[in-house]
């Protein structure tokens, strides 16, 4: 997977332009001239924004020569959630969908997708927003997994949700306050299960939106696992569980 960044305010406007952009960064503070005209392309054409430090842009652009912005594209090529839908008929399965509420560490999300296509899972949907994206350390921490799974990138998880939950999909949250354990929870037939962010865990909204919260025990003193630890577990025991049912 080829990825590139672009420093300098102009040469960031002329990409953003093409739709060749999948996030950009912008330094701190940074609001004035020509950067309001990027900020409103940036809008315009749906791509996120994130402000960063000084620090941060110079190792992305390795000049400190960036002009306060770097774009950061790939060619990586995300799904729809209809190609997610459509591989499960094709195989003849119940849809088994992993949905990331703000899953923001990369290898955090590498490692979750390579749980996934070993699983074999349909598919992963992620946020556009306050996530982290496919990129060259997601790439290598999934082994490539990556080039195997659809994953699919949406505006809002929530009306994701609601989206597979017409297609007929049962939506189970990993939360530390969940109904029950996960083991006493029924994970067969079509589903989406949700996995929070690595400090927050899934929020109150999307939490709402699931059928059911489940848990994992703890009985140690840390309070929480990974995300890709806990996500690990549930898919394996929904593998556990459609393998009994067959």
């Amino acid at each position: 997977m080829k990825e590139s960044y672009i420093y300098g305010r102009n040469p960031v406007y002329e990409v953003l332009k093409s739709g060749d952009v999948d996030k950009i960064y912008i330094q701190k503070g940074s609001n004035e001239g020509s950067m309001r005209k990027i900020l409103q392309e940036a809008k315009d054409k749906k791509i996120v924004v994130s402000r960063t430090d000084e620090k941060k842009l110079e190792s992305m652009a390795g000049t400190k020569n960036h002009q306060g912005i770097v774009a950061l594209a790939t060619d990586f090529q995300y799904s729809k959630i209809e190609e997610i839908l459509d591989l499960a008929k094709e195989r003849e399965e119940d849809p088994f969908v992993i949905v990331l509420d703000s899953i923001e560490d990369t290898q955090n999300l590498g490692a979750i997708i390579r749980t996934a296509e070993i699983a074999g899972a349909h598919g992963v949907i992620i946020p556009k927003r306050r996530s982290a994206m496919i990129n060259k350390t997601v790439y290598k921490t999934s082994a490539g997994a990556v080039e195997h799974m659809k994953v699919a990138q949406v505006t809002n998880i929530a009306r994701t949700i609601e989206e597979l939950q017409k297609n007929g999909l049962w939506i189970y949250g990993a939360d530390m306050d969940g109904q029950g354990m996960y083991y006493d929870t029924d994970l067969t037939g079509p589903i989406g299960l949700v996995i929070g962010g690595e400090d927050k865990g899934i929020s109150p909204l999307i939490g709402k939106k699931c059928d059911v919260l489940v848990k994992i025990p703890m009985y140690g003193k840390i309070p929480s696992l990974n995300a890709s630890a806990s996500a690990a577990i549930l898919i394996y025991d929904i593998i556990r569980q459609r393998n009994k049912k067959i």
